[in-house]
């Protein structure tokens, strides 16, 4: 099975668009104003903490919530009042939801059978042979693992050629390494087939593996939206910064933002930042480097030409977690900043109390608005 349901369709004429779309649960506004456009065949993700509005504006696509304004439609065809399985669209849910009496084939072909559709045989063999699992035809889902039953959701909802697939959280039940294991297979089977696919989660790492196109979402708005790479490297808000990925955001003066580079004043040392990864260029800002862009050495002992440099810090923790080893460096203003460093066996680790400085190319850093709270997004241990 080579090609979607939208082979032979004019490029774009079954985008997925929300225009204005609002959701209000009395006086909570789940969803607000929200426009978003989904390209067709592309992987989307809708990705932000629990209560953010990303499930609510899943199910108001699938047609199992009402929007409270707004519009939604594929194509030119306006779905905004059309019953859930009126709807070209298909949803696999965390949970499965297979018919634990029907052997993986009837399971699969059970759409297609309701509907009358000829060919059930040959259409059910290709989509089984697509999520890899023909060879378990003849079993019940009980008699497979987490993720063969995953795989078999996905089957029976693709089965239907939906011109939009919506995924809610489908690899929240598995283990951390068959979830990784999934993530890969569903992006092969998203870019075989060119389905549109929708997926919901909170997952940072999931939606960074699949996804063309991230939109992060918080308190029912879109705080960013773009490639992974862009949201990681280049975030717009102090949200985006912590929620995707881990960041040091250092209190900075700006002082000079007329050249090609902004530079600011970080606690008495002066540091750069390219204009084009500057979101306020006067008064003070947040500096923003991430952890793993960040070099440590021994103080003075280091050439630092043409990169930033922090000096005065001190190692106060270090975590050897396998592929790296993290770091905290106490700076001479109290803050303690992240370090991440691969463990390739180049040079010797540092140990508690090394006095170092702290240096990074002007390329990865960028600079927020200070006015923002600088613990947005922050993920905490307990998961909030």
């Amino acid at each position: 099975m080579t090609a979607g349901p939208g082979s032979g369709a004019v490029a774009g004429d079954r985008d997925l668009k929300l225009s204005r779309v609002t959701k209000r649960f009395g006086d909570f506004v789940a969803v607000d104003d929200l426009t978003l456009t989904v390209p067709e065949g592309s992987f989307f993700a809708l990705l932000g903490p629990s209560g953010c509005g990303k499930t609510t504006t899943l199910r108001m696509v699938a047609g199992l919530e009402e929007p409270t304004a707004g519009r939604v439609s594929i194509g030119d065809q306006d779905i905004t009042g059309l019953r859930p399985y009126k709807r070209p669209v298909n949803t696999v849910f965390q949970s499965y939801a297979l018919f634990p009496h029907l052997a993986v084939f009837e399971n699969v072909a059970f759409g297609l059978r309701r509907r009358g559709v000829r060919g059930v045989e040959e259409r059910t063999e290709q989509m089984l042979e697509l999520v890899e699992l023909r060879e378990y035809a003849g079993r019940r889902p009980a008699q497979l693992s987490g993720g063969q039953q995953q795989r078999v959701a996905l089957a029976r909802a693709l089965i239907n050629e939906p011109r939009v697939l919506l995924l809610d959280e489908p690899l929240g039940a598995l283990d951390l390494k068959l979830r990784r294991q999934m993530q890969i297979e569903l992006k092969r089977i998203q870019t075989e087939i060119e389905t549109t696919f929708v997926h919901v989660t909170h997952d940072q790492e999931e939606a960074m593996t699949m996804a063309d196109t991230i939109a992060v979402m918080n308190r029912g708005v879109i705080e960013q939206l773009g490639a992974p790479a862009e949201l990681y490297e280049n975030p717009l808000t102090t949200f985006v910064a912590n929620f995707l990925g881990q960041s040091n955001l250092i209190m900075t003066e700006v002082i000079d933002p007329s050249g090609h580079t902004v530079v600011v004043d970080c606690h008495g040392q002066k540091v750069a930042v390219v204009a084009s990864r500057c979101h306020t260029q006067q008064g003070r800002g947040w500096l923003g480097v991430r952890p793993e862009k960040i070099s440590a050495s021994a103080a003075g002992c280091e050439d630092h030409a043409d990169v930033n440099v922090l000096t005065g810090g001190v190692v106060s923790d270090v975590s050897f977690v396998g592929v790296s080893t993290q770091y905290l460096v106490r700076m001479p203003w109290g803050q303690e900043l992240m370090v991440f460093e691969q463990n390739t066996g180049t040079r010797s680790p540092l140990t508690n109390g090394d006095q170092v400085d702290l240096a990074w190319s002007r390329d990865h850093a960028f600079l927020l608005d200070a006015e923002q709270d600088a613990q947005a997004g922050v993920v905490r241990e307990d998961g909030s």
